[in-house]
């Protein structure tokens, strides 16, 4: 199973997680976390802590449109697993989210970035995890999940 190598869409795409980081911790004091951003999308606590939810998530939604109208090129997207590794997988993060008290973005981007030895602690494990089970599953079971 071959992965493209695509270093500068990915630092593109690393510089713009970056920027809006650092935008919305310097405008609404908030850490930029994914899941917590969903999860405060679909239980909001106020209208104004809401509307800036919806619009991150109505930016990362758009984005592949954007893409497709500025470079006529459709973005593709392709998911080497089955439905169901994908559902047991998305289980698997919800529980790591909920124990580790985030996901990767809020610990590995904004985390770090502010130094926390708790998001340090919690992004090693996460690239360890991703680490053994990239080699258990091409190495070992040969990517047939």
């Amino acid at each position: 199973m071959p992965t493209d190598f695509t270093p500068l869409a990915s630092l593109g795409g690393g510089l713009l997680i970056g920027l809006a980081s650092v935008l919305l911790m310097a405008n609404f004091g908030r850490v930029m976390g994914a899941t917590g951003i969903l999860a405060g999308f679909l239980m909001p606590t106020s209208r104004s802590d809401w509307g800036w939810r919806a619009s991150l998530l109505a930016g990362m939604v758009s984005a592949p449109a954007l893409f497709w109208v500025v470079s006529g090129q459709s973005v593709t997207v392709q998911v080497p697993v089955s439905s169901a590794a994908m559902i047991i997988g998305g289980l698997i993060v919800g529980v790591g989210v909920t124990y580790g008290g985030g996901c990767t973005s809020g610990h590995g981007v904004c985390g770090i970035a502010r130094l926390s030895p708790r998001s340090i602690v919690a992004t090693v494990v996460f690239m360890i995890a991703a680490v053994v089970t990239v080699y258990v599953t091409r190495h070992m079971i040969g990517g047939a999940v």
